[in-house]
């Protein structure tokens, strides 16, 4: 073989190993790449169902808070409308008392008049 040939073949082998080492690397980076995908996918993956504890918590105590005020509001609602049903049979009472004394009581709000009429708050 004389100098012509063996830097052909040193030449042919320099772009082998030159451009194979170009793929090899672009495929490792590609490699990287995919497994750097796959890890947060999974990471994920596996933080979801805590994630979903963690919601479910927070919507669990969210349901008794209001449950709890829903409760105390009904308690209140309960309370007031016995008042409202109190004070109408005093303000009746009354205002037959002043009937039967022949004196006439001033009209009542219309909402009042609303309230004897249906007993509806």
């Amino acid at each position: 073989m004389n100098v012509g040939e063996w830097a052909a073949i040193i030449g042919a082998a320099g772009s082998v190993l030159g451009g194979g080492g170009w793929f090899v690397s672009r495929a490792t980076r590609d490699a990287a790449r995919a497994t750097a995908a796959a890890t947060e996918a999974a990471a994920r993956a596996n933080a979801a169902p805590a994630q979903q504890a963690a919601n479910l918590a927070v919507l669990e105590a969210t349901v008794r808070r209001v449950d709890e005020e829903n409760g105390q509001l009904r308690g209140k609602m309960f309370r007031l409308e016995a008042l409202v049903r109190a004070f109408s049979w005093s303000q009746d009472r009354w205002l037959r008392q002043m009937q039967r004394a022949e004196m006439e009581p001033e009209p009542a709000h219309p909402l009042v008049d609303e309230f004897n009429r249906t007993g509806v708050l």
